[in-house]
């Protein structure tokens, strides 16, 4: 168990971004595969770049929260 533990706080650190980046990673592929969204191609760059500030964001407004 304590090996699982570890490489998941290698890869990830935090649920937070591991299950953001995943979310972002299926909605990116489906822009990139779905004819019928084409036309918003265009925008995943800036929508990757948004959306992945944001996990990061959300991460460190969770860290500095202080615990009860």
């Amino acid at each position: 168990m304590n090996v699982i533990k570890a490489i998941y706080n290698f890869i990830a650190g935090d649920m937070v971004i591991l299950v953001g980046v995943l979310i972002l990673l299926a909605v990116l592929l489906l822009i990139n595969n779905v004819a019928a969204l084409a036309p918003i191609r265009v925008i995943t760059g800036p929508v990757l770049i948004i959306a992945l500030l944001a996990i990061l964001v959300a991460t460190l407004l969770r860290e500095i929260k202080p615990k009860p």
